[in-house]
């Protein structure tokens, strides 16, 4: 399958290196990009064709991923419009519904949804995918061998249930880092230095991680399995417990889901026709 993604940033750049990884030749992936330094450092990185023309860029493409930021989807997909005939075309640009895609793309349907998050530039991300029942199994598969390349995918059935994969994994990767600076600061202020304390926050975390994946039980048990009556544990839990933490995760989570679907609208919007 003939690859070409328009938009060269960190994503693209990501799923092009993981793709190289599974198997996939140079000469089967392209991209479309407008800067010329970073069509220079993808031929020189990847040694994949840099173009910066979209109509020449796409046109041996069985398949086009776009990779460009959502302002600027617009306008790309009504360039990409009289090119997309015969082709899938992926999106991974965060917050554009199919809906309005497929409108900009002059009724092309042939599309399916991306959301990934950024542990995909170290090639450990999960990626939400929604695909209209007008795409056929052969595409599903495509797009999800795609995204693939740098982790793992999760299918759902509502395009609406990307508004909560944004704020569960995409949006995620904030709240572990969040959690990882106060950790990281707690163990200052207990008179580590920096480097220790980045070393002891981070093992700790991805310890746990592997821990609950690898055990298969759920957060929950695996909690209460560390935490002895009595115990420090049991002491930092309850302070936990007392600032009402968890509930506020969910509503920060809650938040972002929300805000999700407020984009949706915003960016679904046509400027030159002042409705979407």
């Amino acid at each position: 399958m003939l690859i070409s993604f328009i938009g060269g940033g960190n994503m693209a750049s990501a799923l092009i290196g993981g793709l190289l990884k599974k198997g996939w030749r140079p000469e089967e992936l392209s991209v479309v990009e407008i800067d010329d330094r970073a069509r220079e450092r993808l031929s020189r990185e990847f040694h994949v064709q840099a173009h910066a023309q979209l109509d020449s860029g796409v046109a041996a493409a069985e398949c086009i991923v776009l990779a460009v930021k959502p302002q600027q989807l617009p306008q790309v997909a009504r360039e990409l419009a009289p090119h997309a005939r015969g082709k899938l075309v992926l999106s991974i640009a965060a917050g554009i519904r199919l809906g309005d895609l497929t409108r900009w793309l002059n009724g092309h349907a042939r599309v399916v949804r991306a959301m990934p998050n950024t542990p995909a530039l170290v090639l450990a991300g999960i990626t939400g995918l929604y695909a209209p029942a007008a795409v056929n199994e052969a595409d599903r598969k495509s797009a999800e061998q795609i995204m693939r390349a740098a982790g793992e995918t999760l299918w759902v059935e509502r395009e609406e249930a990307l508004d909560g994969i944004t704020a569960v994994s995409g949006s995620g990767p904030a709240y572990v880092f969040y959690f990882l600076e106060a950790l990281q600061r707690a163990a200052t202020e207990l008179g580590f230095d920096a480097a220790a304390a980045r070393r002891l926050a981070l093992r700790t975390f991805s310890g746990a991680v592997k821990l609950a994946e690898e055990s298969g039980e759920e957060p929950a048990v695996l909690r209460a399995r560390v935490t002895s009556k009595g115990g420090t544990t049991e002491s930092a839990l309850r302070e936990l417990e007392a600032s009402a933490v968890s509930s506020a995760i969910v509503h920060a989570v809650r938040a972002a889901a929300e805000r999700s679907r407020e984009l949706g609208d915003e960016l679904g919007r046509d400027p030159d026709l002042g409705s979407g």
